[in-house]
């Protein structure tokens, strides 16, 4: 039993980025283009966990972007604290059932982020929306995306392991 609740994490997280549940987006390498004229907007959502002494945010609120062309966004974190601190985040996207569209060509989210104390750094997310979420029934009033990341702090003893 204790096996399998440990299997179960990897699996049900490769389950979710295979149907997007739960707003998990996927991962690609390139962006089909835009397709006509058709557009979402995209709303850009920030979180810190209350024990990571950081501030982040992104550098615009939202964008409009054309579905299938790759766009990039910029993130802002800053170090607050008087040491080294590493974080990582965490993201999902919303409505749930654009999650399978949202494709995420690179991100820092894929890495943990090390600040040195006071240090503000600029990180950057690629990303597209897939043409297909056009064919889907169930995202046809999908207007607005919001992608959202929450930094949490990385244990420092757990990550040198």
């Amino acid at each position: 039993m204790t096996g399998l609740g440990y299997a179960s994490v990897p699996l049900y997280r490769m389950f979710c980025e295979a149907t997007g549940l739960n707003g998990t987006t996927q991962r690609g390498l390139v962006a089909p283009g835009a397709v006509g004229h058709e557009q979402v907007r995209i709303d850009f959502d920030t979180n810190v966990a209350p024990k990571l002494p950081w501030t982040f945010k992104p550098e615009v609120p939202s964008e409009t972007i054309a579905i299938g062309a790759r766009d990039m966004a910029f993130f802002t974190a800053t170090n607050n604290s008087d040491k080294p601190v590493t974080g990582t985040a965490t993201f999902n996207v919303t409505p749930a059932q654009a999650g399978k569209y949202f494709t995420k060509i690179q991100c820092f989210c894929f890495t943990q982020q090390t600040l040195k104390p006071g240090e503000t750094a600029r990180m950057p997310v690629i990303f597209f929306v897939d043409p297909k979420i056009l064919t889907d029934p169930d995202a046809a009033d999908v207007k607005t995306i919001t992608l959202s990341y929450t930094f949490y702090p990385v244990d420092s003893a757990k990550a040198a392991s």
